[in-house]
C-alpha cells in the first residue's frame, strides 16, 4: 500500500510529469535528429544485405493505462508468423547473424525513439510487453498492471539491473515487476539519467541477457 501511494503521488504531481515529458521530448528530438539519420542509413544496407524484406518490426504492445500502441524496432529476426507470440530465446534460430548483433548492442530498439516523441514511451520507465504476455501475467502476478501506471520506456530500472531478456521462470517476471515498481515509487530526475548512463555502459559492454 506504501508502494502504491508513493508511486501515485510522484506521478500524479503536474511539475514532475512535465519535467519528463519535456526531457523526453528534447532527449527524443536530438536523437532522432542528430544520431538516427545514421544509424538508420547503416542499418538498411547492412540490412538488405543480409536478410532482406522489411526493414521494421512493428508490434502491439501494452502502455499507459493498459492501452495498446504500436512499438517500433529495427527488425531482427527472419520474417515469421511466430513475433508475436514467443520470445527471443538464446540461440533462437529466428535470429540473423546480424540481428544478434543489433539485440546485442540494443541497435534494433532505437526506433523507439520515434514512440517517445509520438508520446506513446517515455525514455525510461518499465519496458512495454506484447499482448499475450500482459494477458498471461496479469493473471499470475498480483499487482502486475500496475506497471502500466506511467509510460514504458526504451529503458528501465529492471533493465539495467539484470532482468532484460527471456523470462523463463515465473520468477523472472515477478523480479522485473518487482523492480518497475520500486522505479516508479522512487522517481526522480537524476534517476533517471542514472539509468540513461547506465544502459549506454551496457550497449558497449558483454550483457550476457541480449539475445
Amino acid at each position: 500500500m506504501h508502494t502504491e501511494l508513493s508511486s501515485n503521488k510522484i506521478f500524479s504531481s503536474r511539475r514532475n510529469m512535465i519535467l519528463k515529458r519535456a526531457f523526453d521530448i528534447a532527449f527524443s528530438l536530438c536523437f532522432l535528429c542528430l544520431v538516427f539519420p545514421f544509424i538508420l542509413i547503416f542499418v538498411f544496407v547492412i540490412t538488405e544485405l543480409t536478410m532482406p524484406g522489411k526493414l521494421f518490426f512493428v508490434q502491439k504492445r501494452t502502455g499507459l493505462n493498459g492501452k495498446t500502441f504500436k512499438c517500433y524496432k529495427f527488425r531482427s529476426m527472419k520474417q515469421n508468423a511466430h513475433a508475436d507470440e514467443h520470445q527471443a530465446t538464446k540461440g533462437d534460430k529466428r535470429i540473423t547473424r546480424w540481428g544478434q548483433i543489433m539485440r546485442k548492442t540494443s541497435l534494433d530498439e532505437t526506433p523507439q525513439f520515434i514512440n517517445v516523441l509520438l508520446g506513446d514511451m517515455s525514455v525510461v520507465g518499465p519496458r512495454p510487453h506484447m499482448l499475450k504476455h500482459t494477458v498471461k501475467y496479469s493473471a499470475l502476478i498480483d499487482g502486475y498492471m500496475k506497471r502500466h501506471d506511467v509510460k514504458p520506456g526504451v529503458t528501465g530500472w529492471s533493465q539495467v539491473n539484470g532482468f532484460r531478456g527471456e523470462t523463463k521462470e515465473l520468477a523472472d517476471m515477478e523480479n522485473r515487476v518487482r523492480y518497475d515498481m520500486w522505479y516508479i515509487s522512487h522517481w526522480r530526475f537524476a534517476l533517471d539519467i542514472k539509468i540513461i548512463l547506465k544502459t549506454m555502459t551496457i550497449c558497449f559492454g558483454n550483457d550476457k541477457n541480449a539475445y
